[in-house]
């Protein structure tokens, strides 16, 4: 399986979930395209490019400029991946919703459905204050104010409920995680144009050679950076011990290990941070108060303000987070339950020290790897005068960590089906030998 591309559409099931991605995500896109009716999407655009460093700007990012152009989609899965995060926060904090989470699928089932209910109730808060965002702006709206905020509640949310379900269609029925998807392609379909835009700008003299190859080494570079931080794990070496069972059976005891990845807590750390920062930016362009006005420009991205807050929010919550993800008590209990034990560490309390011990140790060169992911672009980009293209870390942890999750899902499939052509193979010799037996 050397080329396992070829191979892809050659899986009857894999090419039907492939199919069935495709074209939910085709779906999704072409809704992220219909303007919410009563706007001049003209004078909405103009206005919206001042906002561009700011929290809309990094919001407008994940639902692929749709919030930009006020579509039907303009909320994205965003109210979906914010209800979960607020159970997540939540479960260790209310013990009913701790227990669901433990008691298998009917607990997941139960909380899913909290989770649908609770976007539902974000989406049409998030689309009425949206929509009073958008009668602030002077000449967008061309229709009643009333009519206008009443119909763009009501397709918000219903659009904000639809791609929620579409989601869903493709982690059920599609390949991969249909939110991460979704954010996936709202990110790269941004990344033609931005490339034709700064070769268009480097014709014309407005950036230099040396600003265009220092540009591809930091994709390159950065890129390369993402995927180690990735694919990275520290290997805690687990002893499960010689036992006896059934009527005098032996199973012998064997080696394992609990893989510790050294980015556990993956893009939320950049989200969290990013979504802080941006804040102070963000008052400060709808607000025109003086002292706002020094505040807002303490927190540009050229400012030395915003790199060392960044980059101190980033290593907060990497482990912040990763305390929320990974229990070592409940990773100590386990190994306990199922008589395993670290070489040299007693289990119960020593075991769950120790994890945690390790899981300090690694989370920390994992923060500070996050923070220079997400501060090196900012740079670049700002020493250069690089305003057409930029390769973000928030965006770029998430494009490398889906697309890294899809492809050892198409994998997983494939060698899925070698596997049973084999056992299939084995059986049918199995037989030939049997008859002239």
């Amino acid at each position: 399986m050397a080329n396992p591309v070829g191979n892809l559409f050659r899986v009857p099931e894999l090419k039907d979930k492939i199919v069935w991605t495709l074209f939910i995500l085709l779906i999704y896109r072409f809704g992220a395209h219909i303007t919410v009716p009563g706007l001049d999407v003209t004078e909405l655009t103009r206005q919206f490019e001042a906002l561009s460093g700011t929290l809309f700007g990094v919001y407008d990012m994940f639902t692929g400029g749709g919030l930009s152009r006020a579509t039907v989609f303009a909320l994205g899965i965003m109210p979906y991946i914010s209800a979960s995060i607020i159970f997540q926060l939540m479960a260790p904090v209310f013990p009913t919703i701790d227990k669901m989470q433990k008691e298998g699928e009917d607990g997941r089932k139960k909380l899913t459905q909290w989770t649908r209910y609770t976007t539902v109730v974000l989406s049409a808060a998030q689309a009425f204050g949206y929509s009073a965002f958008l009668l602030n702006m002077e000449g967008a709206v061309v229709i009643s104010p009333v009519m206008f905020s009443i119909t763009t509640i009501t397709f918000l949310t219903i659009g904000a409920v639809f791609v929620m379900w579409l989601g869903e269609q493709i982690t059920e029925r599609g390949i991969g995680n249909g939110m991460s998807l979704m954010i996936f392609f709202s990110i790269i379909q941004t990344f033609p144009a931005a490339i034709v835009k700064t070769f268009e700008a480097y014709a014309l003299e407005e950036i230099s050679l040396v600003a265009m190859l220092m540009l591809l080494v930091v994709v390159i570079g950065v890129t390369a950076a993402v995927v180690a931080l990735t694919m990275a794990v520290r290997k805690v070496p687990v002893q499960i011990p010689r036992k006896v069972v059934g009527r005098g059976r032996v199973r012998e005891g064997q080696r394992s290990f609990i893989p510790i990845r050294v980015n556990s807590a993956g893009v939320m750390p950049i989200i969290f941070a990013q979504a802080l920062i941006t804040i102070p930016g963000t008052i400060f362009a709808l607000s025109n108060v003086s002292w706002m006005a020094g505040i807002g420009d303490m927190f540009q991205p050229t400012n030395w303000v915003y790199f060392v807050t960044y980059g101190l929010l980033i290593f907060f919550f990497t482990y912040f987070y990763t305390a929320i993800v990974i229990n070592p008590v409940d990773m100590a209990e386990n190994l306990k339950k199922q008589g395993a034990f670290i070489p040299g560490v007693k289990p119960g309390t020593r075991t769950a020290e120790y994890i945690e011990g390790v899981l300090n140790r690694v989370t920390l060169p994992g923060s500070i790897y996050l923070a220079l992911v997400a501060l090196v672009p900012f740079a670049i980009t700002g020493f250069f005068q690089i305003n057409t293209f930029f390769f973000g870390g928030t965006g770029l942890l998430i494009v490398v960590g889906v697309a890294l999750d899809t492809v050892q899902q198409a994998e997983q499939h494939l060698l899925l089906r070698n596997y049973e052509g084999f056992m299939k193979k084995g059986r049918v010799k199995n037989r030939g030998r049997q008859r002239y037996m």
